[in-house]
């Protein structure tokens, strides 16, 4: 028994004294090297689990000769809005066939913290990081990335030399979105983004402003809301929007929680069918509102697959130039993009 009053856990010395073997070879056989034979293995593996033998991995990490830990760290902006929740999935999907475990926690967008969080992770000795840069300075990633830990950027690329990332057709397809709106008539279309310190809205905000040029459209800067943090904040800026004396007869929203606080001002005015809107990433249930959510739908599956193949392939030793993948964003017409402007001009 343990003195603190618990049962005791078993030890590699307990599993070598049930199988007849040395604490050597116990070793070898929980840390799958040669060595060996197939009936030693066998019977090594059933004491420890007669016994409930758990190996300390971080402990036998240090005296394996590839000095690894079976762990990667992944740090997300947040990890309950759904975009994150879906991009963690994917990498864990790809981490579980390796045989690997994920270490994940929620930057907030807060580069402090971030800076905390990834210190943690250094301490317990992860094989290798996918991480959504927070905005701002990335000098805590450049350091840890120059320490030699394979890293791969997610959603925003890096601003210093020498790591993978993996991103979106942000521009481009922003652009696509706002082509779609004037395409249908609409001349007075509002922006509504997320925090311009995040490479992803301002790179929304240049494809909006390259839709209404294509268009041949001017930019009317009252229709603009940027800083936008959470849908509380968009479903205030939308309500000014619309209360406005010639108010937008489209909304282009550039982030998915921005996207539900301008659905819940339409809704409040009963204009959920009467103005157009396309959203940027998708969300639960977006396709069973009445009309349903317009969006410019990320491959987030393959996004967190890219990032995750990207970092195991240089913790197996991959030495190639730095890599940035771009996968397709897709416009999901469903109903509130299509709406087409008032035939006055009016709403």
């Amino acid at each position: 028994m343990d003195p603190r009053g618990g049962r005791r856990e078993p030890t590699m010395r307990d599993v070598a004294a049930l199988a007849r073997v040395s604490t050597k070879t116990v070793s070898r056989v929980i840390n799958d090297l040669p060595g060996a034979g197939p009936e030693v293995v066998e019977r090594v593996r059933e004491a420890a689990r007669t016994l409930g033998y758990r190996p300390n991995l971080t402990a036998s990490s240090l005296r394996r000769s590839d000095r690894r830990s079976a762990t990667i760290g992944v740090l997300f902006e947040d990890l309950s809005n759904p975009f994150d929740a879906a991009l963690l999935r994917a990498v864990e999907d790809h981490a579980r066939r390796h045989g690997v475990l994920v270490l994940a926690g929620s930057s907030e967008d807060d580069p402090a913290l971030q800076r905390e969080l990834l210190a943690s992770l250094a301490t317990r000795r992860v094989d290798g990081m996918v991480v959504m840069a927070a905005g701002g300075h990335q000098d805590a990633l450049q350091r840890e990335r120059e320490r030699g830990t394979p890293m791969v950027l997610v959603d925003r690329p890096p601003t210093f030399d020498g790591t993978d990332s993996v991103t979106t057709t942000n521009r481009d397809s922003s652009r696509d979105a706002v082509l779609h709106l004037a395409g249908r008539g609409h001349r007075r279309i509002a922006f509504l983004g997320d925090r311009q310190t995040l490479w992803t809205s301002c790179e929304r905000y240049t494809g909006y402003l390259e839709g209404l040029a294509h268009a041949g459209l001017t930019l009317r800067e009252d229709l603009v809301r940027t800083d936008l943090h959470g849908p509380d904040a968009a479903e205030t800026a939308t309500a000014a929007l619309l209360d406005r004396h010639e108010p937008p007869t489209a909304l282009f929203t550039a982030q998915n929680l921005v996207t539900v606080g301008a659905m819940r001002a339409l809704r409040d005015r009963d204009l959920h069918h009467r103005v157009a809107l396309i959203g940027f990433d998708d969300f639960p249930l977006a396709d069973m509102l009445q009309p349903g959510v317009t969006v410019l739908r990320q491959d987030v599956p393959a996004l967190g697959r890219r990032a995750a193949e990207l970092v195991f392939a240089r913790i197996d030793g991959d030495r190639s130039e730095p890599t940035h993948a771009v996968i397709p964003a897709t416009l999901i017409h469903r109903g509130s993009g299509e709406i087409p402007p008032p035939a006055d001009g009016t709403r």
